[in-house]
């Protein structure tokens, strides 16, 4: 139970979703809490001496998250911008639907505009904000049926064309709530209906299978059998889900407009059944060159690696609370299912196998329909660093710009526990900030 405890202490720190509770707003800069339209808060945060920069905008929003003491507002108005904190949940804690979602974006994307001495807007998405910022962009540039095609598993169209940011960024992203769906389910489920029955063939925590608490090396055969079964449990839960979908649209369904959909180990919650997250050498490094910020602020043109260690030793599957996952039919289809092929699986420096236009929620697909001026930074101290090159790699835009702070971890900070000696990596914050405002500030929003 200590351990477990402690699990959850961490959770609230790194995925969870209080972690940005923590981060509290500056007192150096102008803070201005602003209401938009009639559901949207949003904290406006602004220099307080006059700048250049002021004619530049940034809008910050998650997919799930309160975001509005995010570090970015405060850090790029330090540096002379206007930025936006906004949320798409309400004060009742109500995520909203899709197309509340892009109003959410759209209404906040015009206040700003709105906002004395504002030009241009840019979009900021974190970790999972670049599902949703991304899936707005996408729409704003290629029209309202962007989503409606047959390759999406929930097809749906905006109400109204959306009005386009004039640039996007992403900063540690992950590969979208859809995909990270994906790499938390636990394949040695073998009961949809308990997180108890497990295969101990393909578990993931099992020793014969080479688990070690302190870090894991899994051999070939293991690694390719977890993930071919990781993608044919995901295909039997979309099938599984369609079918209920079905049902709702005959009339059949358990209620009139949607229907519980629990599913045991799949929690996207810290680490679970992640099998990066214990084997190291696997999503460790990009396939190309980079630019990699280093502590004293150089940057030197490399092979980006992962500076992580193993996390995470304990399953929790058998946890109703910490494993299990409950959504409705209607929310999993839309936002957190995405097609597999039977051969989907990961290495060291790649993914495949994944369908990123079966759903709106994966930031590989979306980019391949943006076309302004985009930013990709990773954190190599975070999790999800790897997402960054695919997204830059799929990215339609011709003016588009990568870039790794080393050392940082998801939240930006330094990743202290992965240091070799006290104060490695520097103030990452700074640096990711500061090659932030560089990039804003180069010339290519002067039009």
């Amino acid at each position: 139970m200590e351990y477990e405890k402690q699990m959850h202490e961490k959770r609230q720190g790194h995925e969870g979703g209080k972690r940005h509770r923590r981060w509290k707003p500056a007192k150096d800069v102008k803070t201005t809490f602003v209401r938009i339209g009639r559901r949207v808060p949003g904290v406006l945060y602004e220099p307080l001496e006059e700048s250049e920069n002021e004619r530049i905008g940034v809008l910050v929003m998650h997919s799930d998250e309160d975001y509005l003491t995010c570090p970015t507002g405060p850090e790029l108005a330090r540096r002379g911008f206007r930025v936006l904190c906004a949320n798409v949940i309400n004060k009742e804690g109500i995520v909203f639907t899709q197309n509340e979602k892009m109003k959410s974006v759209q209404e906040a994307l015009r206040f700003l505009r709105q906002v004395d001495g504002v030009e241009k807007v840019v979009l900021m998405g974190h970790s999972g904000g670049a599902s949703l910022l991304s899936a707005y962009q996408c729409m704003a540039e290629a029209g309202v049926d962007a989503f409606a095609g047959p390759e999406r598993l929930y097809p749906w169209r905006a109400e109204k064309p959306l009005e386009p940011a004039d640039g996007i960024m992403f900063f540690d992203v992950n590969f979208g709530n859809a995909v990270m769906q994906l790499f938390s389910l636990d394949p040695a489920v073998t009961d949809e209906n308990s997180g108890r029955h497990l295969n101990e063939d393909i578990d993931l925590f099992n020793p014969a299978n080479g688990f070690n608490p302190e870090g894991s090396t899994f051999s070939e055969e293991f690694i390719k059998r977890f993930q071919r079964a990781q993608s044919e449990r995901n295909l039997r839960l979309l099938a599984h889900a369609k079918e209920r979908l079905d049902a709702l649209e005959r009339g059949d369904g358990l209620y009139d407009d949607d229907e519980p959909l629990i599913i045991p180990g799949s929690s996207q919650t810290f680490f679970n059944n992640r099998l990066f997250a214990q084997d190291i050498r696997l999503m460790h490094r990009t396939v190309d060159p980079h630019p990699l910020i280093h502590a004293d602020g150089s940057v030197t043109n490399e092979i980006i690696c992962s500076v992580r260690k193993a996390e995470n030793p304990v399953s929790m599957t058998g946890s109703f609370w910490e494993g299990a996952r409950f959504l409705s039919v209607r929310d999993f289809l839309s936002s957190y299912a995405i097609r597999t092929d039977p051969d989907f699986g990961y290495d060291d420096r790649k993914v495949w196998g994944i369908d990123w236009q079966s759903s709106y929620a994966a930031a590989p697909g979306n980019v391949t329909k943006i076309h302004v001026p985009t930013l990709v930074m990773g954190m190599t101290g975070g999790w999800e660093f790897l997402a960054a090159e695919t997204i830059y790699n799929m990215s339609a835009s011709h003016d588009k710009h990568i870039a790794f702070v080393e050392g940082a971890s998801h939240r930006f900070t330094p990743a202290r526990d992965y240091e070799a000696y006290p104060g490695q990596f520097g103030d990452t914050m700074k640096l990711l900030h500061d090659y932030a405002a560089d990039w804003l500030t180069e010339g290519r929003f002067d039009a």
